[in-house]
């Protein structure tokens, strides 16, 4: 089972290697890592999506927890959260397709953020399965080049 894990960790050198390391020792796979610095510049939060049975997820955040440079972790599994993506993806494009292209840009609300002779690049952001249809929708066309950012979600509420 996927989960996501948020940490609330303060924004200082080597604490995204200690996370890291944390998983890697123990042999926990990392599905997504997203760190960015937040409201507070003194903070940073880690969006952490992992696989595993609820023990080994809570074995992980009690790890986390001890560790001296993170300040809260928080598991999201039976919340109620919002979750995104970003994707860049740059898709084979000749004059005669562009049309078709657009259309799936517009029902998937995409940026067109670079055109070229023979290629568009779309800008798309969204929980991962839109992301996934969206591929798989493109994919056809021929996809010349991808980059994604790692899963961010947020608690709803207070």
């Amino acid at each position: 089972m996927r989960h996501i894990v948020s940490a609330l960790v303060e924004n200082k050198p080597g604490v995204l290697a200690h996370i890291a390391g944390l998983f890697s020792a123990r042999g926990y796979n990392i599905d997504s890592l997203t760190v960015s610095e937040t409201e507070d510049a003194r903070f940073s939060r880690a969006t952490i999506v992992t696989g595993g049975e609820e023990a080994v997820i809570e074995q992980i955040r009690k790890q986390l927890e001890r560790v001296v440079d993170v300040i809260k972790v928080q598991d999201f599994a039976g919340e109620d959260f919002v979750e995104r993506d970003l994707m860049l993806i740059k898709v084979h494009a000749p004059q005669g397709r562009r049309g078709e292209i657009f259309e799936l840009a517009e029902v998937f609300k995409c940026n067109v953020v670079d055109i070229g002779p023979k290629h568009v690049m779309l800008e798309v952001s969204g929980p991962e399965n839109k992301l996934e249809a969206l591929v798989a929708l493109l994919k056809p066309y021929g996809i010349k080049e991808m980059a994604r950012t790692g899963r961010v979600a947020l608690r709803r509420g207070a």
